[in-house]
């Protein structure tokens, strides 16, 4: 399948790539990434990548703004998404062909040509196997591109401590640091935190509940946001926070927006995916992500989450 799509980016002058909306560090790092090798590959080509900037991942990337007009007869290549619905810019399907690259169970088969690999870390650690297996026919490596992937699959390993990483997801990383940028500047950047962020860490290491059978769960309120002077990507930050803790076996973070209720879940063992898929979304055995759009849901989802530890 790499030789394919390989194949088929030679066909093309315009190349649009996409990402999830809600981004991470490997939405960003698997986008740019492949961009900037396709751009040190193929400097004739028209290289975009598009979606709605998060502002606290600007030191990875800017996105380009293009027109409708773009896509007429482009390929668009759609990173780290599993879900069509999730996709950020709708107009993906614009293109001439699609191709989805991802890491997540394949739920919705969706483009064209698709290539996933749910044993990947991180869709940055494919696009890296993409150079690889394409690098004597064609493909080039940038520093930038290199920058951009280890970002990737250092936030999508949670600095290699998940389960997803491997001997491979290793020998990858210590092949791309080579490459010159300052992994000393970008960790400090993917991971310093503002004072304001720091203060709602210890409310929620102070304000957590433990239920039943090893779950707990943590309530951040719009209102509770606004005291703290924090916006909700700010707060998603911290979704981790609660795993370092002796006897939790999984956990949720409910996080209030302006529009809906995010559901952000974790685990050390218990499969918490299926809960996600349950209230509008999806992820990872381990990592996953939903929505709700009432505070009446809530309930719902611990007690769901309750019954998974249980299990």
């Amino acid at each position: 399948m790499k030789e394919k799509i390989l194949e088929v980016i030679k066909q093309y002058e315009t190349i649009i790539i996409h990402r999830h909306v809600r981004p991470d560090p490997d939405a960003y790092g698997s986008q740019g990434g492949l961009a900037e090798i396709l751009k040190a590959s193929f400097p004739e080509k028209n290289i975009f990548t598009v979606g709605k900037e998060e502002e606290t991942l600007n030191f990875l990337r800017r996105l380009d703004e293009i027109s409708d007009e773009t896509y007429k007869g482009a390929l668009v290549i759609v990173c780290d998404t599993a879900n069509a619905e999730r996709i950020c810019d709708t107009r993906y399907h614009l293109g001439d062909k699609l191709i989805k690259i991802d890491h997540h169970p394949n739920v919705d088969a969706y483009g064209d040509m698709m290539w996933v690999d749910t044993d990947a870390s991180s869709v940055s650690e494919m696009i890296y196997e993409f150079y690889l297996a394409g690098k004597a026919n064609g493909l080039k490596m940038s520093d930038e591109a290199a920058r951009l992937l280890f970002a990737g699959i250092v936030g999508d390993t949670g600095r290699f401590l998940f389960p997803s990483t491997s001997e491979k997801t290793f020998t990858y990383a210590g092949e791309l640091i080579h490459y010159n940028f300052s992994r000393t500047e970008l960790f400090d950047k993917m991971y310093e935190l503002s004072p304001n962020v720091v203060k709602l860490n210890g409310y929620v290491l102070q304000n957590f509940e433990m239920k039943q059978n090893g779950a707990a769960a943590m309530v951040l309120r719009k209102e509770l946001l606004e005291e703290f002077q924090v916006k909700a990507s700010e707060a998603s930050l911290l979704v981790g926070a609660l795993g370092n803790i002796a006897g939790i076996k999984a956990w949720v973070f409910f996080i209030e927006e302006e529009d809906q209720i995010r559901v952000r879940l974790r685990s050390k063992g218990p499969i918490i995916n299926d809960i996600a898929r349950n209230y509008n979304g999806g992820g990872h055995p381990l990592a996953a992500g939903a929505s709700i759009y009432s505070w009446d849901n809530m309930d719902a989802v611990i007690k769901e989450l309750e019954e998974t530890c249980k299990n």
